[in-house]
Order: C-alpha cells, then sequence, then structure tokens
C-alpha cells in the first residue's frame, strides 16, 4: 500500500531550509545563498522513498515583513504550513534562539499540524551546547520528533527521510515517481539566473532585484533559446548588475546558463536583458508573476 505526506519546510532565513530540501532530493529543486530571503515562494521536491512519496515544501524564510513582496513572502510561508499533513522547524544551531526564531515559535504553536524539530548546521556548534538550546526550544513548543542534521554535509539527513517515510499517512502519490519537483522550467531558469544575482552582488541590490523568464523557445536541434528580464528598483542597481563593460551580467548569464545546462541536460542559449522598473516589490502584477499571493 502506497503513502504520501506533505511536509512543509519552515523556519527563518538562512535557516538552511533549501540546502536541507536539495539535499533530500537528491538534486538542485531551491536555489541557495548565503543570503536572507533567498527562497520567495514555495517549491516542492518530490522525494521517492517506496512505499512513501514524500512533497517537501520549501517555503520562504519567515521575518518581519517591510514591503508588499515581504508581505506575501511571508504569507506564502505560513500557507505552506498550514496546507501540510505536518511541518518541519529548521532551526540554524549556531545563531540558536534568536528574537527572529521567538516570534516564529509563537506563531508555530497554533499550528494544527504536527511539528518535528530539526536543529541545522549542527557541525558547526560544540555538542554540548545543542542540549541546553535543544531544551530551550522544546521548553516552547512541544515537538512531536527532534532530529540533528548538517544538511550542507547531508549528516542526518537520511536518517530525518527514513522518519518521515514510517510516518506517512496511507494514500496514491500525488507525483508521477520519475518527477523531482513542480517548478516549471520556465521558473527555474528565473531562479538559477536571481540566485546567480545574490551571489554576485552585495548590500541591497540581491533583494531589488526580481527575474521573469519572457520566452521559452526549444529548438529542433534540441537545444532552447531562454530570454529573461531583471528587473531592479533603482539606476544604481542596474549599473551594479550590468557591470563595468557588461562583465557582472555577463558572467550572471554565464554561470546561470552552464547550471541551466547541468540541470536539464541540453543546449541552452540564455539571453539576459536589464530593466529599472522602481517599487516592482509594491506592484501586485509583479508578485503575482512570482507565484506569491498576498495574504
Amino acid at each position: 500500500m502506497t503513502s504520501c505526506s506533505i511536509i512543509a519546510v519552515i523556519g527563518a532565513p538562512n535557516a538552511g531550509k533549501s540546502t536541507l530540501v536539495n539535499a533530500a532530493s537528491g538534486t538542485k529543486v531551491s536555489i541557495v545563498s548565503p543570503k536572507p530571503q533567498t527562497t520567495r515562494f514555495r517549491i516542492r521536491a518530490v522525494v521517492m522513498r517506496p512505499p512513501a512519496q514524500l512533497i517537501l515544501t520549501d517555503t520562504p524564510g519567515i521575518f518581519a515583513p517591510r514591503r508588499r513582496l515581504d508581505r506575501a513572502m511571508v504569507a506564502a510561508a505560513w500557507g505552506g504550513a498550514t496546507d501540510a499533513d505536518m511541518a518541519l522547524l529548521v532551526v540554524d544551531a549556531k545563531a540558536g534562539l534568536t528574537e527572529a526564531l521567538t516570534a516564529i515559535l509563537e506563531r508555530v504553536k497554533q499550528l494544527r499540524v504536527p511539528v518535528w524539530l530539526v536543529l541545522n548546521k549542527v557541525d558547526l556548534v560544540d555538542r554540548p551546547a545543542l542540549l541546553p538550546l535543544t531544551a530551550a526550544l522544546t521548553a516552547e513548543v512541544q515537538f512531536a520528533e527532534t532530529f540533528m542534521i548538517s544538511a550542507t554535509k547531508s549528516d542526518g539527513v537520511d536518517r530525518l527521510l527514513a522518519a518521515l517515510a514510517a510516518r506517512a499517512p496511507a494514500g496514491p502519490w500525488l507525483f508521477p515517481e520519475d518527477e523531482l519537483s513542480d517548478l516549471p522550467n520556465r521558473m527555474l531558469a528565473a531562479e538559477v539566473v536571481r540566485e546567480h544575482i545574490l551571489r554576485l552582488t552585495h548590500e541591497e541590490v540581491p533583494h531589488h532585484a526580481s527575474v521573469e523568464t519572457e520566452s521559452w523557445t526549444e529548438r529542433p536541434d534540441g537545444s532552447a533559446r531562454v530570454d529573461c528580464t531583471i528587473y531592479v528598483s533603482r539606476a544604481g542597481q542596474k549599473a551594479i548588475i550590468i557591470g563595468d563593460g557588461g562583465r557582472t551580467v555577463k558572467e550572471i548569464g554565464r554561470r546561470a546558463r552552464e547550471e541551466l545546462i547541468r540541470l536539464l541536460e541540453k543546449p541552452i542559449h540564455l539571453f539576459l536583458n536589464v530593466k529599472e522598473r522602481q517599487g516592482w516589490d509594491e506592484e501586485r502584477a509583479r508578485i503575482r508573476a512570482l507565484g506569491l499571493e498576498e495574504s
């Protein structure tokens, strides 16, 4: 008999949620960067543990929202938890019990689904320090289970997945066995470009950049032409992304193209355009184009 479970992966920015989802699925489903607020919408990764199918929903990091975009991202995170069979609260063990995490715990108490505590980055913390942190967290919320992992090293991830599979409720699989994610190729391309913007630019630029795939054209030779537009809020940000003599945007394109070729296993011809669009992160249409809805 088959079983299936939808599992929301929630937590503060930079807790390692996307790294965990990628490690669990064995491929790149969510973009990862050292900067907070990397994930902007819910992405589902399909992990097969026959007879169980685990659908891990990577959600945006939960933080205090200021912009309309921020509010939509936080709504997507809590919406993912509400729609799931259960939730994993991923905590950065090195950062510990921060003010932001305390606020998240208050909201977690209101969830009507089982919540498991996943302490991540335990390889960066002395083991004796993990016990008081675990005690402090479990004093706030009654977690159904507690796991300690290092998502970057995949330590403890297999044990976590085995436990999730054992608890999955009986039911049909929701995705084909060979499907890894519900992320369409057009959105994957935009996310990969945005990841390399995050990696190659600094300060306020990454969080004021949005990427949309304008067209995706399959060619007779098996390759694809992909045209993406990078939107920024100000002229200065546009200049930073383009770089001296176009060097930065060319490097963003080169890295993104190589990664898409590897992920999709086909030749990709990637073309990038940079446009200034003041206040795009307050526009309902732009936010909907990112796959987000306001709460």
